[in-house]
């Protein structure tokens, strides 16, 4: 009957009698059993609130003098909340079939009656034990493959160095509920991570919401994330649902948080502390349920020290922070991504290609992508439409040197100048936007809608 030395069963055993309790652990510690023991209901939540285990084996009766089996059925619920996975096997000395199926409806694996028969003790702990093993098996299985699968998201294409700790910091705090706050530059891929932490959380079956708040005008901005009532202002013809009500059981994204003016600010930082909210134009107060992922391309330390963001609601949104590398420092990942790409469209536009000739691929390598993930998306795109070859070449990436295209400003058109002079600009900031902005001479938010436009 002994378990074997590869696996040893870890059971939690309770009794409020101690010559029960060293019987068992006697008993069990004989067959290989890892044994914890307590004496109390109490002790029983305690102890699986601080560490896993195969089985739970309790009795069901505590208080002197009981003998109804109620104080460990109403237990029984608890447990099942505290551990799903958790098979407990309940026992008493005032066994009936009245008590034995009450327990088995309220989550109990198994029942014995006291005094036990060793052997079917036995069999029964070993049996429920590798249960558990299993079941906690496919559970870990399941969330590999919620990693590793593709489908109902963008794929997230990172070998690089420089991006190992952004995967292992996905995979940690993705399957938990936790607010992440992604930063980096502008193209980085702070989308597709929001889509990613998403996909392999438990509210992946509800939906991710989007919302930029960086291309709201304020006066928008409640309607937009609360809602609001039919007659609450000019133009509310009827009810609205809100983006929160929009997310709810699953995950709201909040992109370029930056820009959330600050009189706006302590009615996030509200949702976030209360979970409470109203429609604009209602007094009934709505229970917000959505994990916040929120990103920004801005230096968020310097703008809560510049007054332009408030300290407490980044401590509500940044409970882990994800900080993208932009694409000059992950050149490694360069060719993957255009190889993507490329198919990607080819299918979209239906051409037949082969790959990139090595002038274009020396061309992607060289190029110092400011617009990072999404420019190099843009630009092969672009080749794949003008390319009249099965082979991508050079000159239909249309990526040009900053002295190269100095010489034909004359040729631009003014939408052409101006993206140019924006795309040199922020490399010369070294793709930051704030810095850019200020060069020159626009706002962040202004800057922003210009990148959008051209697709930078």
């Amino acid at each position: 009957m002994k378990t074997q030395n590869a696996f040893r069963p870890r059971v939690l055993i309770a009794d409020d009698q101690a010559d029960v309790l060293e019987a068992l652990r006697l008993l069990l510690k004989s067959e290989g059993f890892e044994i914890e023991a307590v004496k109390s209901p109490r002790a029983i939540v305690q102890a699986l609130e601080q560490r896993d285990f195969d089985v739970l084996l309790m009795d069901l009766n505590y208080a002197r003098d009981t003998t109804s089996g109620q104080e460990g059925l109403d237990l029984l619920m608890r447990v099942q909340k505290l551990d799903s996975t958790l098979p407990v096997v309940v026992m008493t000395a005032w066994g009936s079939v009245d008590v034995a199926v009450e327990a088995m409806r309220r989550g109990a694996s198994d029942f014995i009656q006291k005094p036990w028969d060793n052997a079917r003790l036995l069999t029964i702990l070993n049996t429920q034990a590798e249960l558990s093993q299993a079941l906690r098996r496919g559970q870990v299985l399941e969330a590999e493959n919620r990693v590793l699968r593709d489908e109902g998201r963008p794929t997230l294409i990172a070998e690089s160095a420089a991006m190992r700790p952004v995967l292992e910091m996905i995979q940690r705090v993705g399957p938990s509920a936790a607010n992440v706050l992604i930063t980096g530059e502008n193209g980085t891929g702070k989308g597709v991570v929001a889509q990613t932490l998403h996909a392999i959380s438990d509210r992946a079956p509800k939906p991710m919401v989007t919302v930029n708040v960086g291309g709201l005008s304020e006066g928008v901005f409640e309607s937009e994330m609360f809602g609001h009532v039919k007659g609450a202002f000019t133009d509310a013809k009827t009810d609205r649902v809100g983006r929160f009500e929009m997310a709810e059981g699953g995950t709201l994204f909040v992109d370029e948080i930056a820009n959330l003016p600050i009189k706006h600010q302590p009615k996030l930082l509200r949702v976030l502390e209360t979970g409470e909210f109203e429609r604009v134009g209602s007094s009934k107060t709505r229970r917000a349920n959505a994990r916040i992922i929120s990103a920004t391309n801005a230096d968020i330390n310097e703008e809560v020290a510049a007054g332009r963001f408030r300290q407490d609601l980044l401590f509500r949104l940044n409970t882990v922070e994800i900080h993208l590398p932009p694409l000059r420092d992950r050149r490694e990942d360069t060719p993957h991504l255009a190889n993507y790409f490329l198919r990607q469209h080819a299918r979209k536009y239906r051409k037949n290609l082969e790959g990139f000739d090595p002038a274009a691929l020396q061309t992607i390598l060289k190029h110092g992508w400011p617009g990072n993930v999404r420019e190099l998306d843009h630009a092969i795109e672009r080749a794949v439409l003008m390319a009249p070859g099965a082979t991508l070449e050079a000159r239909d990436l249309g990526l040009q040197s900053g002295k190269e295209a100095s010489r034909r400003l004359e040729d631009m058109s003014l939408e052409e100048v101006e993206a140019f002079l924006i795309q040199r600009t922020l490399a010369q900031c070294d793709g930051n936007v704030s810095r850019a902005a200020e060069k020159l001479g626009l706002s962040r938010s202004a800057l922003y809608r210009r990148l959008q436009r051209f697709g930078l």
